[in-house]
Order: structure tokens, then sequence, then C-alpha cells
């Protein structure tokens, strides 16, 4: 509740295939649970391509040793950046680790800046996760539909 009106903190976490930013896979959360906890939803959801996942990116959000070790498990390579924590500054190697990765993830943020923009994708319109889900799930199969417009476009 925010001044005695409710309101509803969600987040999206997504699978973006980084060749050519369709959505393969998403997961809506409530706003009060950590990121790191979803990444092996979203790899795993991804996992029906034909290709197998060979590296996953990921935003700070998702830093720590388990999101870590389950990729290195799965023989997935590991592009999640990495966060300064307490007593512990990044390295150089860190900082310039960050910003190869963040080259490539701007595929991925393009999906977010592109639904908040022109769908209204950064307020909830229902109450229920479940009908924010589907609301995203169409979302995204329009955001994909719109993708492979770009993609297949005659030269």
């Amino acid at each position: 509740m925010r001044n005695d009106e409710p309101h509803f903190g969600l987040k999206e976490h997504s699978s973006v295939d980084t060749r050519n930013g369709f959505i393969l896979a998403t997961e809506l959360t409530p706003a009060s649970v950590h990121d790191s906890t979803y990444l092996p939803y979203c790899v795993a959801a991804s996992c029906h391509t034909k290709e197998p996942i060979k590296k996953a990116y990921a935003d700070k959000g998702y830093h720590g040793h388990p999101n870590r070790e389950f990729l290195s498990m799965n023989g997935i390579e590991d592009g999640i950046m990495r966060k300064a924590t307490k007593g512990t500054e990044l390295t150089t190697y860190e900082k310039e680790r960050s910003k190869v990765i963040s080259k490539v993830r701007y595929i991925v943020e393009q999906c977010f800046g592109l639904t908040h923009l022109h769908n209204n994708a950064f307020r909830a319109r229902f109450t229920r996760i479940f009908k924010n889900l589907i609301d995203a799930l169409f979302r995204q199969m329009a955001f994909n539909l719109f993708r492979a417009t770009r993609i297949l476009k005659p030269a």
C-alpha cells in the first residue's frame, strides 16, 4: 500500500536470444523477490532451442556463487556481470569484463526498453500475477513478431 492505495510491484525475468533479440522465456515475480534466484528458471526455460546455450549473460542482480555454480554444472559459460561486495572492490579485469558483457547485453535490454516505451510495460495492469503474466506473454509474442519482420525483411 502506498498512500492507502494498492501498489503492485512486479519484476520480469526474461531469457533473450543475443543473436537476434527474440524473447525465449519469461518469469514474472513479485518485486520483493531477489533477482538471483530466477537465473536457473530462465536458463532452463530457454533450453527448447535447437542450439544449446553456450553463454548466459546477466546483469549484476544475478551475481552470486549459486548462479555461477549452476552455469558451471550445466556446461554454460558465465556471462554474469560482477558486483563489488562489502570490503572488496572490483578488479580492473572484472571492470573490463563487465564492459565486454554490456556490449552484448544491450540486445537483452532492448526488449525491456521497447516494451516499456511502446506498450506501457513499466506498469502492472492487473492485480494478479497470473493476469500480468498473460499480458507479458502477449506483449512478448508481439515483440517477437515485430522483431521477425525486421530480420526477415527482404533486402
